[in-house]
């Protein structure tokens, strides 16, 4: 009953799921070979931050049947999200797969005590995150800079939900480049708010 408790508002707040401590460099580098990511990697967490709640500071219609949604309330900055973004990030530029599962390999941290592939829920609980009551994922990929990320997140229904859910009083977001995989930047944006 408790694991039910604990799901049910999960399972309202993610309907539309698309998809550490904080430092300077929000940025982990797999991998330089040709391609040069100056701009991801000269991005800080308090630039990140600023940039999402601009975003969800504009009245927006997400095009997933609610209408507008009323301007967000600002985003606080959590180490525990950030610390699942960051696993996330570095799971799919090493991984060179995209989704909201874990790869299964040694770089899916969370994945590595559980002989199968995380979930976004079992990142954010693995990193500290506890006692909340609603969380979600977003990521991309190919994005060279956070507003371009942002850009495209708004433009998908889901993931657009996801931003401007007003449920989410907090956030971590994290992007891992590696020249070699598909995409060559991934951004993972981890979000939630505690009872």
């Amino acid at each position: 009953m408790l694991l039910l408790k604990k799901i049910t508002p999960l399972i309202i707040s993610l309907f539309f799921v698309a998809c550490g401590n904080i430092s300077d460099n929000s940025t982990t580098n797999i991998k330089h070979n040709t391609k040069v990511f100056t701009k991801v990697e000269q991005t800080t967490p308090y630039e990140i931050l600023t940039a999402v709640n601009q975003a969800r500071s504009i009245p927006r219609d997400c095009h997933d049947g609610q209408g507008i949604l009323p301007a967000a309330e600002a985003l606080t900055w959590s180490s525990e999200l950030y610390a699942s973004a960051y696993e996330h990030s570095v799971d799919l530029a090493t991984s060179n797969t995209f989704s909201h599962y874990g790869s299964g390999t040694s770089s899916d941290i969370t994945a590595s005590n559980s002989n199968k592939p995380s979930y976004f829920i079992d990142r954010i609980e693995a990193n500290g995150y506890v006692n909340y009551t609603t969380i979600g994922e977003n990521v991309a990929g190919g994005h060279e800079s956070i507003n371009e990320a942002i850009q495209g997140w708004l433009r998908s229904p889901k993931h657009c939900s996801n931003l401007m859910n007003a449920q989410f009083t907090e956030i971590g977001v994290a992007v891992a480049t590696n020249s070699d995989a598909d995409y060559g930047i991934y951004w993972t944006q981890s979000f939630g708010s505690k009872k």
